[in-house]
């Protein structure tokens, strides 16, 4: 599986924008890289997050993104993990993950479940309430979680015990914490024996300014690809038949003792 994280720069509150610009990089990177899968950053609509009229801002129920990027994946014969967007659903505001496979279907669609709340996020957006599950993309199990969420690594196993060979992690992180971001998507790629794929964006939105970082890591913990502070594209093979061999080598799955942990 060729994946392509693309580290995308975006304008605060300037979605019609921000779609365009999306769209034209989505393009470029399929015509230049001919990756299976193109993955773009959270909140990649709004950016993260414009609090005066929220809702003027984003998508409604999807409907924006189903047809403009779900289109896109069909025309382009291409997945795409089409990130997280400010959405309405019933009058309320949702940061959610979309995923359409290359016949422009939404395979998978996800609220993010921890916000973040040193930032008020939970002030504008509703916490997602359906438990995160595995999807198919060519095949291939895949999982996704979204920024803050990487920081709750029970998550992250929860959804690895369902069958994970890739994982995605999609966010708008900031600059002064970009060290975390590296650490700990290494540790959730070395301890769940998974491929993962960050796609973070960068530039400033607000006062916000995103590190950049995006990165694609190997079940081992080597780097496969990764970015810099700036906007731009990075593309990996990921040889998902090493797998196998990884997990009988080190079978942490096989000697888990769930049965001595407490998580309440």
């Amino acid at each position: 599986m060729r994946v392509s994280c693309i580290q995308m720069d975006m304008l605060l509150g300037k979605e019609d924008y921000n779609f365009k610009h999306a769209q034209d990089l989505i393009r470029a990177t399929v015509a230049q890289e001919h990756p299976d899968v193109v993955v773009l950053p959270e909140t990649w609509n709004v950016g993260f997050f414009p609090k005066e009229d929220l809702v003027s801002h984003c998508d409604q129920d999807g409907t924006r993104i189903k047809k403009e990027i779900g289109g896109l994946a069909k025309e382009l014969n291409t997945n795409i993990v089409a990130g997280s967007i400010g959405n309405v659903k019933g009058g309320k505001v949702y940061n959610t993950a979309f995923v359409f496979d290359r016949e422009g279907n939404c395979v998978y669609q996800y609220d993010k479940i921890h916000l973040f709340t040193p930032s008020g996020e939970h002030e504008y957006f509703q916490f997602g309430q359906d438990k995160c599950v595995r999807f198919q993309l060519d095949g291939v199990n895949c999982g996704l979680i979204i920024c803050y969420d990487i920081r709750f690594p029970e998550l992250t196993r929860s959804l690895a015990l369902q069958g994970i060979d890739v994982f995605f992690v999609v966010s708008q992180w900031p600059n002064i914490r970009t060290p975390h971001l590296d650490i700990l998507c290494l540790a959730r790629a070395i301890e769940n024996q998974m491929f993962l794929a960050l796609c973070n964006s960068c530039g400033t939105a607000g006062s916000v300014t995103c590190g950049g970082s995006s990165t694609l890591i190997d079940p081992w913990g080597k780097c496969l690809a990764h970015a810099g502070s700036t906007e731009e594209v990075i593309t990996a093979d990921l040889d998902l038949t090493t797998i196998e061999g990884i997990r009988k080598s080190i079978n942490v799955f096989n000697d888990r003792k769930p049965a001595l942990y407490q998580l309440d």
